[in-house]
Protein backbone atom coordinates (compact mmCIF):
# COMPACT_ATOMS: atom_id res chain seq x y z
CA UNK A 1 0.00 0.00 0.00
CA UNK A 2 1.29 3.40 -0.91
CA UNK A 3 1.47 6.25 1.55
CA UNK A 4 -1.63 7.92 0.08
CA UNK A 5 -3.65 4.67 0.03
CA UNK A 6 -3.99 4.30 3.80
CA UNK A 7 -7.63 3.99 4.83
CA UNK A 8 -8.85 6.90 6.89
CA UNK A 9 -10.80 6.31 10.05
CA UNK A 10 -14.24 7.82 9.88
CA UNK A 11 -16.77 8.49 12.57
CA UNK A 12 -19.72 7.05 10.69
CA UNK A 13 -21.51 10.38 10.79
CA UNK A 14 -21.78 11.94 7.32
CA UNK A 15 -19.93 15.21 6.96
CA UNK A 16 -18.19 15.02 10.34
CA UNK A 17 -14.81 13.83 9.05
CA UNK A 18 -14.82 16.52 6.35
CA UNK A 19 -15.53 19.20 8.95
CA UNK A 20 -12.65 18.06 11.14
CA UNK A 21 -10.19 17.51 8.30
CA UNK A 22 -8.32 14.49 7.04
CA UNK A 23 -4.76 15.60 7.72
CA UNK A 24 -2.44 15.10 10.65
CA UNK A 25 -2.36 12.58 13.45
CA UNK A 26 -5.67 10.97 14.23
CA UNK A 27 -7.14 12.00 10.90
CA UNK A 28 -10.87 11.52 10.71
CA UNK A 29 -11.36 11.31 14.47
CA UNK A 30 -13.54 14.14 15.63
CA UNK A 31 -12.29 16.05 18.62
CA UNK A 32 -15.01 18.25 20.04
CA UNK A 33 -14.30 21.91 20.50
CA UNK A 34 -14.10 23.31 24.01
CA UNK A 35 -17.54 23.14 25.65
CA UNK A 36 -19.15 21.26 22.73
CA UNK A 37 -20.38 17.71 23.23
CA UNK A 38 -19.61 15.15 20.52
CA UNK A 39 -22.69 13.57 18.96
CA UNK A 40 -22.90 9.89 19.82
CA UNK A 41 -23.51 7.27 17.17
CA UNK A 42 -27.13 6.15 16.76
CA UNK A 43 -28.03 2.81 18.33
CA UNK A 44 -29.47 0.13 16.10
CA UNK A 45 -33.05 -0.94 16.76
CA UNK A 46 -33.67 -4.33 18.34
CA UNK A 47 -36.50 -5.99 16.40
CA UNK A 48 -37.70 -2.59 15.25
CA UNK A 49 -37.80 -1.04 18.75
CA UNK A 50 -35.48 1.34 20.58
CA UNK A 51 -35.25 0.61 24.31
CA UNK A 52 -34.62 2.80 27.34
CA UNK A 53 -34.58 1.94 31.03
CA UNK A 54 -35.45 4.49 33.68
CA UNK A 55 -35.25 4.22 37.46
CA UNK A 56 -36.50 6.43 40.28
CA UNK A 57 -36.54 5.39 43.95
CA UNK A 58 -37.73 1.76 43.78
CA UNK A 59 -39.56 2.14 40.46
CA UNK A 60 -38.21 0.70 37.20
CA UNK A 61 -39.58 1.53 33.75
CA UNK A 62 -38.62 -0.41 30.63
CA UNK A 63 -39.68 1.77 27.72
CA UNK A 64 -39.62 0.87 24.03
CA UNK A 65 -40.42 3.14 21.11
CA UNK A 66 -40.76 2.87 17.36
CA UNK A 67 -41.76 5.42 14.73
CA UNK A 68 -45.31 5.13 13.48
CA UNK A 69 -47.76 6.92 11.30
CA UNK A 70 -50.38 9.15 12.91
CA UNK A 71 -53.10 6.55 13.40
CA UNK A 72 -50.96 4.06 15.41
CA UNK A 73 -49.08 6.61 17.53
CA UNK A 74 -49.98 5.74 21.13
CA UNK A 75 -48.43 5.85 24.57
CA UNK A 76 -49.39 2.73 26.54
CA UNK A 77 -48.46 0.98 29.76
CA UNK A 78 -48.24 -2.81 29.59
CA UNK A 79 -50.01 -4.11 32.69
CA UNK A 80 -49.79 -7.83 31.85
CA UNK A 81 -48.44 -9.83 28.91
CA UNK A 82 -51.43 -9.01 26.73
CA UNK A 83 -53.15 -6.20 28.67
CA UNK A 84 -52.42 -2.54 28.01
CA UNK A 85 -53.70 0.71 29.52
CA UNK A 86 -53.44 4.20 28.12
CA UNK A 87 -51.32 6.59 30.17
CA UNK A 88 -54.47 8.56 31.02
CA UNK A 89 -56.04 5.42 32.51
CA UNK A 90 -52.94 4.25 34.38
CA UNK A 91 -51.97 7.58 35.98
CA UNK A 92 -54.77 9.46 37.71
CA UNK A 93 -52.76 12.62 38.48
CA UNK A 94 -52.17 15.22 35.76
CA UNK A 95 -48.66 15.74 37.14
CA UNK A 96 -47.76 12.10 36.46
CA UNK A 97 -49.29 12.14 32.96
CA UNK A 98 -47.32 15.29 32.19
CA UNK A 99 -44.09 13.65 33.38
CA UNK A 100 -44.65 10.74 30.99
CA UNK A 101 -45.27 12.94 27.95
CA UNK A 102 -42.66 15.62 28.70
CA UNK A 103 -39.77 14.22 26.55
CA UNK A 104 -42.05 13.88 23.51
CA UNK A 105 -43.42 17.41 23.95
CA UNK A 106 -39.95 18.92 24.48
CA UNK A 107 -38.60 17.37 21.27
CA UNK A 108 -41.74 18.05 19.22
CA UNK A 109 -42.30 14.36 18.49
CA UNK A 110 -45.73 14.00 20.09
CA UNK A 111 -47.89 11.69 17.96
CA UNK A 112 -44.99 10.34 15.90
CA UNK A 113 -44.07 7.29 18.02
CA UNK A 114 -45.63 4.16 19.39
CA UNK A 115 -44.51 3.95 23.03
CA UNK A 116 -44.93 0.90 25.27
CA UNK A 117 -43.70 0.79 28.87
CA UNK A 118 -43.49 -1.89 31.56
CA UNK A 119 -43.56 -0.35 35.04
CA UNK A 120 -42.52 -2.17 38.22
CA UNK A 121 -42.11 -1.20 41.87
CA UNK A 122 -42.42 2.09 43.69
CA UNK A 123 -45.40 4.40 43.69
CA UNK A 124 -47.17 6.25 40.92
CA UNK A 125 -44.97 9.33 41.07
CA UNK A 126 -41.74 7.30 41.03
CA UNK A 127 -43.06 5.21 38.14
CA UNK A 128 -43.96 8.33 36.15
CA UNK A 129 -40.50 9.82 36.64
CA UNK A 130 -38.85 6.49 35.76
CA UNK A 131 -41.03 6.43 32.62
CA UNK A 132 -39.79 9.92 31.72
CA UNK A 133 -36.12 8.91 32.06
CA UNK A 134 -36.61 5.68 30.09
CA UNK A 135 -38.44 7.49 27.29
CA UNK A 136 -35.75 10.18 27.11
CA UNK A 137 -33.02 7.52 26.86
CA UNK A 138 -34.89 5.68 24.12
CA UNK A 139 -35.36 8.92 22.15
CA UNK A 140 -31.65 9.71 22.54
CA UNK A 141 -30.73 6.29 21.17
CA UNK A 142 -33.14 6.75 18.26
CA UNK A 143 -31.75 10.18 17.29
CA UNK A 144 -28.55 11.33 19.06
CA UNK A 145 -29.17 14.91 17.87
CA UNK A 146 -32.00 15.12 20.43
CA UNK A 147 -29.58 14.61 23.34
CA UNK A 148 -28.77 18.29 23.87
CA UNK A 149 -32.44 19.27 24.01
CA UNK A 150 -33.30 16.40 26.38
CA UNK A 151 -30.31 17.18 28.62
CA UNK A 152 -31.24 20.88 28.67
CA UNK A 153 -34.65 19.98 30.07
CA UNK A 154 -33.07 17.60 32.62
CA UNK A 155 -34.71 14.46 31.24
CA UNK A 156 -31.45 12.47 30.94
CA UNK A 157 -30.34 13.04 34.53
CA UNK A 158 -31.03 10.19 36.94
CA UNK A 159 -32.42 11.34 40.30
CA UNK A 160 -30.26 9.29 42.66
CA UNK A 161 -32.13 10.07 45.88
CA UNK A 162 -33.18 6.94 47.74
CA UNK A 163 -34.76 6.24 51.12
CA UNK A 164 -32.18 6.14 53.91
CA UNK A 165 -32.07 2.79 55.68
CA UNK A 166 -33.38 2.23 59.18
CA UNK A 167 -30.69 1.81 61.82
CA UNK A 168 -30.78 -0.69 64.68
CA UNK A 169 -31.51 0.79 68.11
CA UNK A 170 -33.64 3.51 66.50
CA UNK A 171 -37.25 3.83 65.41
CA UNK A 172 -36.29 4.80 61.84
CA UNK A 173 -33.46 6.18 59.76
CA UNK A 174 -32.97 9.22 62.03
CA UNK A 175 -35.84 8.96 64.53
CA UNK A 176 -34.85 7.73 67.97
CA UNK A 177 -37.06 5.94 70.45
CA UNK A 178 -38.62 8.22 73.04
CA UNK A 179 -36.26 8.98 75.88
CA UNK A 180 -37.60 8.29 79.38
CA UNK A 181 -35.87 10.01 82.26
CA UNK A 182 -37.53 7.80 84.90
Amino acid sequence: MAENDTPSMTTGIPGLSEAVGESGAGAGIATPAEGVRAVRAPVEAKNGWWWGTGRRKRAVARVRIRPSDGDKATVRVQVASDTFKAVDEYFSEMRDRGDCMAPLEATGLMGKFEVVARLDGGGYMGQAQAFRLGLARALRDYDPNLEDRLREEGFLTRDAREVERKKYGQAGARRRFQFSKR
